[in-house]
């Protein structure tokens, strides 16, 4: 029997909306920081199968969310499309050779790298409660495309906005490479136990209305057309952060299955403008979890109330912040399971 967040995907409006949070196994829990200093580096924890497996079941046994959320990183793809990939303590990614100074020509596939990826689905499939579903994902073209040109994060992803810009030809073959290997990882994934999957465009609120088409909708249509193709009725949830006023027109455009909202939308704006019956995810903010209190039972009322004639599926506008109290998170799940549709 399929879990009340698998049944919202497919068009459901359960009593209670089912749960997950963005980010949910890391750094807030105890759990996670006692494997984390065992295992060492963050890639190692990754591709460690059976910890990763591990990591992605400690939120599911400690809060009874709806959802398990595959323990990896969007930047499992450039890694296996040939750059090197470290996480440096306190200063986040870095990516070399950065695309801004290299040719794409140059990196030396290892779709290999995906394999550890695999095996941790499939352990979790073997081990997954009932009714609980299992979400594998990837990062969007465009928020890949800033880590690779870049080398690393940055506040306005402003060398990969350039290159779109200045080397159009260049940019545009880099998104399709990206393009092919994001669907042949989540063709993977699914294979592997995946029972839906998640497209992060944590950078789509950087670009203007042309650009944002060319570089988050239209790949995100590909992706989406080609997974339908390959693996119909695998539920896809696109979520592009930043998008604003152009979220209905991603909706519309880009076929994904439902879609996720950001802390910055007005939850009852976004129940106006999106198609009716679009199942619908988030969208508190990560902050009002971490400083909790009445505010934070409020607005999660409000966006219960915003969103309750739609399938719903509550989670965060983004990720949980490492510092956030789990009473805090115990207290937002209470007032969660306490609400009543009416």
């Amino acid at each position: 029997m399929p879990g009340p967040l698998l049944d919202c995907l497919h068009g459901n409006i359960p009593n209670t909306p089912p749960v997950w949070f963005m980010r949910q196994a890391g750094r807030y829990l105890p759990e996670y920081r006692a494997l984390r200093a065992e295992k060492g580096g963050f890639l190692d924890l990754v591709y460690d199968s059976e910890a990763a497996c591990e990591v992605t079941l400690q939120p599911i046994r400690r809060f009874g969310f709806d959802g398990a959320i595959l323990f990896s990183d969007i930047l499992i793809v450039p890694h296996a499309m040939g750059q090197d990939v470290r996480f440096l303590a306190g200063e986040g990614p870095d990516l070399t050779p950065r695309l801004a100074d290299a040719a794409l020509e140059d990196l030396s596939a290892r779709p290999e790298r995906f394999d550890p990826v695999y095996g941790t689905l499939r352990l979790l499939r073997r081990d997954m409660p009932e009714g609980v579903t299992l979400l594998g994902f990837a990062g969007s073209p465009w928020t890949v495309a800033t880590y690779m040109v870049h080398g690393q994060g940055s506040k306005d992803q402003g060398a990969a906005r350039a290159m779109a810009h200045g080397q159009r030809d260049r940019f545009t073959a880099l998104i399709d490479a990206i393009i092919e290997s994001t669907v042949n990882y989540l063709i993977g994934q699914i294979d592997a136990g995946a029972e839906a999957v998640q497209v992060f465009d944590s950078w789509a609120g950087s670009l203007p209305p042309e650009e944002f088409d060319a570089w988050v909708i239209e790949p995100t249509r590909r992706i989406v057309g080609a997974l339908k193709d390959a693996r119909p009725g695998t539920p896809i949830i696109g979520f592009p952060k930043g998008a604003g006023e152009k979220l209905p027109r991603y909706a519309e455009r880009t076929g994904v299955d439902a879609i996720g909202l950001d802390e910055t939308l007005d939850p009852a704006w976004a129940d106006s403008v999106l198609p009716d019956g679009l199942p619908v995810q988030g969208n508190l903010d990560p902050m009002l979890l971490l400083a909790g209190g009445d505010r934070l039972d409020a607005s999660i009322v409000r966006i219960l109330d915003a969103l309750k004639r739609r399938p719903h599926i509550f989670n965060l506008g983004h990720g949980i912040d490492r510092h956030t109290p789990i009473p805090h998170v115990e207290r937002a799940l209470g007032v969660l399971r306490d609400w009543q549709r009416t």
